[in-house]
């Protein structure tokens, strides 16, 4: 009678968190990270709620003391693009109120924001005169961003799929290298815009526009 044998089952490999973090099988090429630069640039350097404000910032407040305005805008979406990319948007799914409360704050928060920067104070020469906003507000500020909302989530489903959480944090680095000077360009126009704002009625005009401009980018809010 023949004889049938069977091999022993080999041991199954297990890495556990390791494997999540550098699982050499989820890799992004180069084409992806190009692309994935190039996403990024675009939809830094172009009309957001973000630019509209150190726009607004750079006019009022100058350059430099905008500088941590633009660092917290920076740093502030590459911590919130790790978390979507870690599972946040997992729990919007279980917990859809959690989402439905983040929009209504995104809406009532920039509304708030709106009337601040329409009744910003005249330039004066007392540099104490205002305050430009913080990095811990700018930072915080992503969260109830609907724009930092869509390119966070772009970026992960399209170009960062299912990598490794290495390869999420290098896509998140790669996005706060190109954001700081794309956003750069926006407060160095309000600071140029200084020199035609000395007279308050055309500062108010600016501001009121900029507020209004402000309110406007809340429309893809309510599809969001």
């Amino acid at each position: 009678m023949e004889t049938v044998c069977f091999e022993a089952p080999k041991p199954i490999k297990t890495y556990g968190f390791l494997s999540l973090i550098f699982a050499p099988q989820s890799m992004m090429s180069f084409e992806t990270l190009t692309a994935l630069a190039l996403f990024a640039f675009v939809s830094s350097a172009t009309l957001g709620p973000n630019n509209l404000m150190l726009m607004a910032s750079g006019a009022n407040f100058g350059f430099w003391r905008s500088v941590p305005h633009m660092a917290g805008i920076s740093i502030g979406f590459i911590v919130m693009m790790f978390a979507v990319g870690s599972g946040l948007t997992q729990l919007f799914d279980r917990f859809p109120a959690i989402y439905d409360a983040l929009k209504l704050a995104s809406i009532v928060y920039m509304l708030w924001l709106a009337w601040k920067i329409a009744h910003a104070a005249p330039l004066t020469k007392d540099v104490d005169a205002g305050t430009p906003m913080s990095f811990l507000q700018a930072a915080g500020f992503q969260w109830v961003n609907p724009k930092a909302w869509a390119m966070a989530l772009t970026a992960v489903t399209v170009y960062v799929g299912d990598t490794s959480l290495l390869w999420l944090g290098v896509a998140a680095l790669i996005f706060g290298v190109i954001n700081l000077p794309s956003v750069s360009i926006w407060t160095l126009a309000g600071q140029q815009l200084q020199r035609l704002l000395t007279n308050p009625r055309r500062l108010a005009i600016y501001n009121w526009t900029m507020a209004a401009l402000l309110v406007l980018s809340l429309y893809p809010v309510l599809g969001f």
